[in-house]
């Protein structure tokens, strides 16, 4: 079902009487969440917003939760079982839940008033993984509730970001390389963001270093790296750094200005430098995660493959009972 009609669905909910849409999910799936989230934080006039990690909204559920909401579920298998539980206990309270997986058999989709099976692995059409899905429909129906006035730009956005991401990868090839024979032997990575891809900083450092590499990792907002997290800095530790484009550059800029100075290992990862400015300025910043996402896969598999660590290994994930 394409993006509009869904759209057209969740204004018939409560004869289109929405006042909040929240967002819940569990590690990467939340991530990719994230994007919207802050979308609707930035942007909304009336229309609240939450993003929860599941397990907590199944216990510490918002009051606010009620027929007038709506409710964004994400599961790649589907089968979370704090997803699950999350998509029921929304459902039960009466929202609109639309609930989002890579599985068409999921048991996320039993819970679910609006079912969206994205396509996966295709790394050319990013606009069919679920980041870019939630954000055309989340800008979509903000429009229909507050008449936001940039679908347009959005639009052109979306048929710009697949080209973008494509020639950023080919960009990225030598520099990925080099940094894998850089930091193979690294323990410990920092990663700064902001704006709307602190998601994703967050996305990085648990999933792709913590989950897949069994490295330690943390991530810090750019704008708070100067009250505390700058104490650690120093010539030997690395830090990579999502540079955005948009109203939050400057906060990256200061930390790169001061990293530059007092550190040494650094990477920088530069949506500017990448061509997401072809994107209309007015909402390119919303697209900095589906950039970042695309090109810091590459980063992570080469260092995978230094370091003779597949990304699909697990350690306790789905080995043991938790």
């Amino acid at each position: 079902m394409e993006n509009k009609a869904i759209v057209k669905n969740i204004m018939k909910h409560n004869n289109g009487k929405i006042s909040n849409i929240y967002f819940t999910a569990c590690g990467g799936s939340l991530v990719d969440m994230y994007p919207s989230y802050y979308f609707l934080q930035s942007e909304a006039e009336k229309v609240s917003t939450g993003w929860y990690t599941a397990n907590e909204f199944v216990h510490v559920t918002p009051k606010k939760i009620g027929p007038h909401s709506i409710v964004f579920v994400c599961s790649h298998s589907g089968n979370t079982p704090e997803a699950v539980e999350a998509a029921k206990i929304a459902q039960e309270k009466g929202a609109f839940t639309i609930g989002l997986t890579f599985n068409p058999k999921a048991e996320l989709l039993k819970y679910s008033d609006e079912k969206i099976i994205y396509e996966w692995g295709n790394e050319d059409e990013v606009v069919n993984n679920p980041m870019a899905i939630m954000l055309d429909i989340t800008s979509q129906t903000l429009d229909e509730l507050e008449g936001y006035g940039k679908l347009s730009e959005f639009a052109d956005g979306f048929k710009r970001i697949d080209t973008i991401v494509t020639n950023a990868l080919a960009q990225v090839q030598d520099r990925t390389k080099e940094f894998a024979k850089k930091y193979q032997n690294e323990p410990m990575f920092y990663i700064l963001g902001s704006g709307a891809s602190f998601g994703h900083t967050y996305g990085f450092a648990i999933c792709s270093l913590m989950e897949m590499q069994w490295l330690d990792a943390s991530p810090i907002h750019s704008g708070e790296y100067f009250h505390g997290p700058f104490e650690v800095t120093d010539k030997d530790k690395p830090y990579i750094v999502m540079e955005s484009i948009g109203r939050t550059r400057p906060l990256d800029e200061r930390a790169i200005k001061f990293l530059k100075k007092y550190g040494n290992k650094i990477e920088i990862v530069d949506a500017k430098e990448l061509g997401l400015d072809l994107i209309d300025s007015s909402v390119a910043e919303y697209f900095n995660p589906i950039l970042f996402y695309s090109v810091l896969c590459e980063y992570r598999a080469k260092l995978a493959d230094l370091r003779n660590h597949s990304l699909d290994v697990r350690r306790y994930m789905g080995k043991v009972e938790y």
